[in-house]
């Protein structure tokens, strides 16, 4: 199992553009997906339960991915991260 926090640094948070994107990136990975904020922690391969988080610029979020390519998945994920939000 991976861990890791990522702070979000879009004005806007996590809105739909980016969270469809993240889920179909999310598609072709193998490994179990979710993020965590707060106490509330959802799949990450479904964009209501990434919208439902309601991520602000500046909060952090955690991933945890666990599965036969997770080393690959944080990977492709923080990428995604950096690029996206």
């Amino acid at each position: 199992m991976k861990e890791f926090e990522y702070t979000i640094t879009d004005p806007i948070g996590i809105h739909a553009r980016p969270a469809g994107l993240l889920v179909k990136l999310l598609a072709a990975i193998k490994s179990d997906v979710k993020v965590a904020k707060g106490d509330k922690c959802v799949n990450a391969k479904s964009i209501l339960g990434l919208m439902g988080l309601q991520a602000k610029q500046g909060e952090a979020i955690k991933f945890i991915i666990e599965g036969e390519d997770e080393d690959d998945a944080v990977k492709k994920i923080q990428e995604f991260l950096k690029e996206n939000l």
